[in-house]
């Protein structure tokens, strides 16, 4: 029973799912472009290597010789999954699952010109012409995001036609790969932004997650609380799509399929093959398995007969200041477990950067309790906690 897992990207979310596969027993070896990242930490093994590099990936691969392949991140030269794939390998959910979501223009067109799935209308563009022309076919304000990126990066709200150059000039700069494309989206109105985590099985049944709501700022999570209430002709709609994306794009795994709820139905925004970062408040205890445990009993192959909703959590992130540091300090950490039915996770990152997620502050309680009460407590633990 014991796997050999190849893990492409050591970030906070590999980190747990690391710690999940080292309870069942499984061999893990983490890869990330810098060293000490934190699934690294707690892996059997770790490599150093540029995955937008075909040559190094098949070279980490050759020498390793895993079962499975798990990606973590977008910023990996997924084409190379493929042959993988003919190899033998098990790729995490499949190839072109991978191929697909780590491209927005791909999963966009999959979206809503194959599958009919109801999204924001949007347009693409490789240069400063198209994209002036795309922003006012669009109408302001609209969203600008990289064709890939990842936590908000290169992505800003075009408000009037004098945001246009500096939003060209950011998505452009921040994008990851090869891909000079930008895609601009209608700005939705929604209500409430909404992550249905979604586990696909070898053999089994699709499960769902009871809903996430999340906040956003700058295009990258802060919180999320679990559940979210909505009404039940709306969660069906998101388990719909969610179901049909999931089957098109084929594989087993978890994935974080986000939903835009708006007063004119529920839009299909993104998708992630792999635990989702507002999924996070699941280890606050909210399920009988958290994402994490999910995603690698999916990846295993092994039955999952239910997913339980245990009470409610939710979750803030603990964010780095404005100065880069090495090896940052935590202060404030022995004021912030002191509230009750609480907890703390700090990821171990050797390094900082402006806005980067360091930790997560988690809050819990019985089922009903109301989310505004658990989200001000998060908050309030988050707050007390200072990264230096």
């Amino acid at each position: 029973m014991t796997k050999k897992i190849l893990l492409l990207g050591s970030g906070e979310l590999g980190k747990e799912f690391v710690i999940a596969a080292k309870r069942l027993g499984q061999y893990v070896i983490a890869v990330d472009s810098y060293n000490n990242a934190p699934a690294q930490q707690v892996a059997d093994e770790r490599e150093v290597v540029n995955m937008l590099s075909g040559n190094e990936l098949d070279i980490v691969v050759a020498k390793h010789k895993p079962d499975i392949i798990v990606p973590e991140i977008e910023a990996i030269r997924t084409e190379r999954f493929y042959d993988y794939e003919k190899q033998g390998i098990q790729v995490v959910p499949s190839a072109k699952a991978a191929n697909f979501t780590m491209n927005r223009k791909a999963i966009r067109d999959l979206a809503t010109k194959e599958l009919g799935l109801k999204t924001a209308n949007y347009k693409y563009a490789s240069s400063l012409d198209e994209f002036k022309a795309a922003v006012n076919d669009i109408g302001f304000p609209c969203v600008v995001k990289p064709l890939m990126s990842s936590s908000g990066k290169g992505q800003s709200v075009v408000k009037t036609p004098a945001d246009i150059d500096a939003a060209w000039e950011y998505a452009s700069a921040k994008g990851r790969g090869d891909f000079s494309e930008v895609i601009i989206e209608e700005f939705i109105k929604f209500e409430l932004e909404i992550t249905l985590l979604t586990v696909t099985q070898k053999s089994g049944v699709t499960l769902f997650c009871s809903p996430i709501g999340h906040r956003q700022e700058r295009g990258d999570y802060q919180e999320s609380w679990q559940p979210c209430e909505m009404k039940t002709d709306l969660l069906n709609q998101a388990k719909q799509m969610a179901d049909k994306v999931t089957k098109a794009l084929t594989g087993s795994g978890i994935w974080g399929v986000e939903f835009f709820l708006a007063a004119e139905g529920v839009y299909f925004s993104e998708l992630s093959p792999r635990p989702h970062d507002t999924g996070m408040v699941t280890l606050a205890g909210t399920q009988n398995l958290n994402e994490f445990e999910l995603h690698l009993r999916a990846v295993l192959g092994l039955e999952i007969p239910e997913i339980t909703l245990e009470r409610a959590g939710a979750s803030t992130v603990i964010l780095a200041g404005d100065e880069s540091h090495e090896q940052p300090k935590y202060t404030g950490i022995e004021d912030a477990v002191k509230f009750p039915k609480s907890d703390l996770k700090i990821f171990g990152k050797p390094f900082t950067r402006m806005y980067r997620r360091m930790g997560v502050a988690l809050a819990y309680d019985k089922l009903g309790t109301p989310a505004d009460e658990l989200r001000k407590r998060a908050k309030e633990i988050a707050d007390k906690v200072k990264v230096n």
